[in-house]
Parts: structure tokens; C-alpha cells; sequence
């Protein structure tokens, strides 16, 4: 899973913050405009989904042999192997980073740690949009006990005191956690909130039920990193029977773009470097979704609901699924990738609130989910690129996400029909 190098906030050690952190609102607690609310969420309802969207759990990981069979566990430990690493450290070196010691500090998991809290801290459309969510509709909260999963910093938490919670129990297993306690220590709701370190189905809870879940648990795709299933077991395990989880709706949805310029050279480059064959590398590179950016500009076909969870309800089994998809051309042009992106909806409030991570909307730390194609597609206004998508956990790592896309165009211009295999690590 890699990141445009071009991108300002791409995978650099120094600079790290997502671009909306330049957006700004008003911070005054009744402000409802800082909401991504926009119309794609308006209208989950009423999106046109091809019927009949097939569940299943497929019995097989998507990608086999070789170095396929690594996880993001595996890069972890082995993170020179990953194709864009290359790229990256030259241009931090040339930067003046100094990347050796980067990788052998002992504090770069603390450091890391800290960096990516305070990305999403500052990715104002996420935060804002929860705290409105909580200020706006106190009776919800007032005097009602609330269960903060991955806490993080307990920044929900602290939004939840301050809405009156009764109590509010932060349960966060990364070293943030001490932290946590000390910010919660430091902003005087030590009575109200309890931070508690450790895994959510290690811990035990001082009381029997909580009346609230609230969790931000959305990772890229909407389900990389497989958080969605621990909230799923918190809710059997803790939540009231008539409780609460926030938010509550999640809807994924897949377009298709023109990026001629950026496959050529990230994907294409490997064809011929210097008169060498490389090509192995641009399949590894094409097996893996790009997380980034994508103007709207290059949107070529409609916008596909795909999948919408309601998380007070489904079972941890719905998060592997096939749904077919057909998109139709916009307008006469090439397709070189397919684009996914989520919506999130909290549909418990006195207004229907949440926001949207697509490309028409205002920029998140999640951006979007690019994943190429083996095929330039020439597409024609009117017709439909037609197909389906199987998602479903890694079998070895289930924070990893494999992803099937079986698709075809039988145009005037253009027939084609594939089956790709994509690992997102």
C-alpha cells in the first residue's frame, strides 16, 4: 500500500500532516457546517446499487505464491522488501533525513505513534464531525455510560465528559494510552473518564454494560486493519440491548479515473529501467492499492454503492462480501483504475450527521483507495464497465485486506475482460 511521491503529505518523516489540515472552521461547539455531509451521504439511501449485492466468505486468499504471501506483519520487520521504499528513502536522504537512523531508534515506534495521532487529530473533517456529532445531541450522552474503543489520545472521550456522560471508559492497547491518562489527568476529568490499557477482548470492564460504543475505527478502504470486527465483539459483549453504537452506517462505494500520467511513471517505469527488464516488480506494484488523493477532475464513470454495513446490527462475518458493480461513462475517455472511497453516517441524531471520504469531498487522512489496471480501458459516454468485487480478510494477517476484481467493457472501441488480485498490506 503505497503513496503518490508527489503528494505533499506522502510518507515523509518530517512532514507527515494530511492536507486538510489547511481546512478550517469555526470551533464554536454549534457549529454544524464543519460536517462532510455532503450529498453522496445525503442520499446513501437512494444510491443506485446493482440488486442483489451476494454475500460471502470466500475459502481462499486472493493472492498466492511467493512474496504475495507477505502480510503488512511481514513488512513490518522487513519494510526494505516493499517496492516504494526505494523511492522514499532517496528522497528523504536527499532531504537530509537520515533514514538509517530512523529505522534503528528505539523510539520510532513512539515517534511513529505520535505522528499518525497527530494526522488524525488535525484532520479536522474526522474530528470536528465527532465532536459536533456529541455536542450537538448531549441527550444522548447525558448520564449514560460510554465505551471509547481504540481510544487513542481519548479525545472522544473527553468529548463524551464534556457532553455530560456519567462515565466514560477509554480502552486504548498502544503506549498512547499513558499518555491518555495524563491528558485526561490534565484537563480534570479523571472522575469521569478511566483510561484502560490493553486489548478490548482482554480487558474487563468495572461494570456490566455501557449504554454507548463509540469507536473511530475506519482504516483505509473502510476496512483495512480489521478494527471493525473488535468493535463487533465489544457490542455483543458490552453494549445495552437497546444501546447505541457510534457511528452506526457505513457505506463503500467505487468509481473509475484517467491517470495515464501517474501509472507511466510509477507502474510502466518498471518495464525497461536502463535497458533492464524489471517487470517482476511491476506486478508486485500493481497488486498493491495506492492510498491517495485523486482530483475529481479525473473521474471518468458514476459512482457505485458497493456495500453499506449498519454496524449496530451485522455480524463480523458481512465484512467479507461479493458486490457486483457497473459503471457508466460520464464521457468519452480512458479508465486505468478503479477508485474506492466510504462514507460514514451517524443516523442516531436529532439531524442525520457524518461525512464523506470521496473524491468530491473535502480531503481526509483516509484520501482514497486507488487500485490499477492491468488494461487501458478506452470507454465511450453510455457504456458500462461491468464486474464485481470480493473482499475479505488475509488469511494470515486479517488486518490485511485481499480484494478480487473481476471486470469487463465489450465497447466500440475497446473489449476486454480480466480478473485482477490485489493485497492491501
Amino acid at each position: 500500500m503505497g503513496r503518490r511521491k508527489n503528494n505533499q503529505t506522502s510518507m515523509s518523516f518530517n512532514n507527515i500532516q494530511h492536507q486538510a489540515t489547511k481546512i478550517r472552521f469555526n470551533d464554536d461547539d454549534d457549529d454544524e457546517d464543519s460536517s462532510n455531509l455532503d450529498d453522496s451521504i445525503v442520499a446513501t439511501e437512494k444510491a443506485i446499487a446493482v440488486d442483489d449485492v451476494t454475500m460471502s466468505e470466500p475459502d481462499v486468499s486472493f493472492v498466492d505464491g511467493g512474496d504475495d504471501d507477505k502480510t503488512s506483519a511481514d513488512y513490518y520487520f522487513d519494510s526494505y522488501s516493499h517496492f516504494g521504499i526505494h523511492e522514499i528513502w532517496n528522497s528523504e536522504r536527499n532531504r537530509g533525513v537520515d533514514c538509517v537512523s530512523m529505522l534503528i531508534l528505539p523510539s520510532v515506534d513512539v515517534f511513529l505513534l505520535i505522528l499518525t495521532m497527530q494526522e488524525m487529530l488535525k484532520d479536522v473533517v474526522r474530528t470536528k464531525t465527532y465532536q459536533n456529532v456529541i455536542y450537538q445531541n448531549k441527550f444522548l450522552f447525558k448520564d449514560k455510560v460510554v465505551l471509547d474503543v481504540g481510544a487513542g489520545t481519548g479525545i472522544l472521550s473527553l468529548f463524551c465528559a464534556k457532553a455530560g456522560a456519567a462515565h466514560v471508559y477509554a480502552v486504548e492497547c498502544s503506549h498512547m494510552a499513558n499518555m491518555a491518562k495524563e491528558i485526561v489527568e490534565s484537563n480534570g476529568f479523571s472522575n469521569v473518564i478511566t483510561v484502560l490499557k490493553g486489548k478490548i477482548e482482554d480487558i474487563e470492564l468495572p461494570v456490566a454494560k455501557v449504554d454507548i460504543i463509540i469507536s473511530e475505527w475506519m482504516g483505509y478502504f473502510l476496512l483495512f486493519e480489521n478494527m471493525l470486527n473488535t468493535v463487533l465483539y465489544t457490542r455483543d459483549k458490552w453494549l445495552v440491548n437497546d444501546g447505541i453504537v457510534l457511528p452506526d452506517k457505513a457505506s463503500l462505494y467505487l468509481t473509475a479515473i484517467e491517470d495515464a500520467e501517474y501509472k507511466e511513471d510509477k507502474i510502466e517505469f518498471w518495464n525497461n529501467v536502463y535497458g533492464f527488464d524489471m517487470t517482476c516488480i511491476k506486478k508486485q506494484a500493481m497488486g498493491e492499492p495506492l492510498v491517495d488523493t485523486v482530483d475529481q477532475n479525473q473521474i471518468v464513470t458514476n459512482c457505485q454503492l458497493l456495500k453499506t454495513m449498519d454496524i449496530s446490527k451485522m455480524a463480523s462475518g458481512d465484512t467479507s462480501f461479493t458486490a457486483p458493480f457497473k459503471l457508466i461513462a460520464e464521457r468519452d475517455d480512458y479508465i486505468h483504475a478503479l477508485v474506492a472511497y466510504f462514507d460514514v453516517s451517524f443516523t442516531k441524531c436529532h439531524k442525520l450527521m457524518g461525512f464523506s471520504t470521496g473524491p468530491r469531498s473535502r480531503a481526509t487522512h483516509w484520501k482514497q483507495t486507488v487500485l490499477y489496471l492491468e488494461d487501458v480501458l478506452t470507454i465511450c459516454q453510455g457504456e458500462a464497465l461491468s464486474g464485481s468485487m470480493t473482499v475479505a480478510p488475509n488469511k494470515k494477517n486479517p488486518r490485511d485486506i485481499d480484494i478480487m476484481i473481476k471486470y469487463s467493457l465489450n465497447g466500440r472501441r475497446c473489449v476486454a475482460s480480466r480478473t485482477q488480485h490485489y493485497r492491501m498490506r
